[in-house]
């Protein structure tokens, strides 16, 4: 199996709605950017699948010399190998790659955020960072379009919690900050123990509502010049508003389920947005 094959391969077994945007690029794109998203599942995977956090502790260090020797021209794993072609291509730092593990390092360490303004910090770390990187591999001619890219992996990831908020709590984590939780009366305990009411409801439409505006607030950041170059986070963006829909008209029962898009409707979406727009 081939270094591209191997990332390929770690993209499509995600399910994630990152892999459909990906369908729609150019060959060479499409290889950086699936070989960056699958860099980005092998260090989170690290910290989910690992349940020793010393082991996941040294692995995480084996990934930042891994691409300290990658930068240097001397990768050794199949993702490093794939995405090395492409670092210079499209300016990929390693400083934004390293900041990707120091946010997975931060799960090992955190597992609440006391407000808003702390979780952003973890949010431009595992999220932020990546869109940054990600829109670099797209293209762009404006500086303004990474200040979009960084603001869309924000709300990309504000989703992600909103999703998640059972499946991380049932790992022990509460990304939801604690002073919004006391705001609207719901305690840790009841997210850990999966205990929906009116007030996680409405605790989660003001969620809901946040990650819209940052969706929007990302929108009007985005130079008419770059938006065709950009049409992959477009085409994301528009697979996970459409899932904050659906988790609004679910009423926001996340605690116990996973809600999710079909493959089918995500390509669907994808394929609307790379049309039109």
């Amino acid at each position: 199996m081939s270094p591209d094959e191997y990332c390929q391969q770690k993209a499509a077994a995600s399910g994630s709605s990152f892999y459909y945007s990906f369908l729609f690029l150019p060959p060479e794109r499409r290889r950086a950017i699936t070989a960056l998203y699958a860099f980005c599942r092998e260090v989170d995977d690290t910290v989910d699948e690992i349940e020793d956090p010393m082991v996941a502790r040294t692995k995480l260090m084996w990934w930042r010399k891994e691409i300290a020797a990658m930068l240097e021209g001397n990768p050794s794993h199949p993702v490093t190998k794939a995405l090395y072609p492409h670092v210079a291509v499209y300016q990929l730092k390693g400083e934004h790659l390293q900041a990707i593990i120091d946010g997975m390092e931060m799960d090992l360490d955190q597992s609440r955020y006391l407000d808003y303004p702390g979780l952003q910090r973890y949010c431009w770390h595992v999220a932020g960072v990546v869109g940054i990187l990600s829109a670099s591999i797209f293209g762009h001619t404006r500086a303004q379009t990474l200040q979009y890219a960084e603001k869309l992996g924000l709300a990309f990831q504000l989703t992600n919690i909103i999703r998640d908020v059972g499946e991380d709590g049932r790992k022990g984590r509460i990304y939801l900050p604690v002073n919004e939780l006391q705001q609207f009366n719901v305690t840790a305990a009841d997210i850990l123990n999966g205990r929906h009411s009116e007030r996680f409801e409405a605790l989660m439409k003001f969620q809901v509502q946040r990650a819209r505006a940052v969706y929007e607030e990302a929108f009007a950041l985005l130079p008419k010049e770059d938006r065709r170059a950009q049409r992959p986070g477009l085409m994301m963006a528009a697979i996970y508003r459409t899932l904050l829909e659906e988790i609004e008209r679910d009423g926001y029962h996340v605690l116990k389920q996973r809600i999710s898009l079909t493959p089918i409707r995500k390509l669907w979406l994808a394929w609307k947005t790379y049309v039109f727009g």
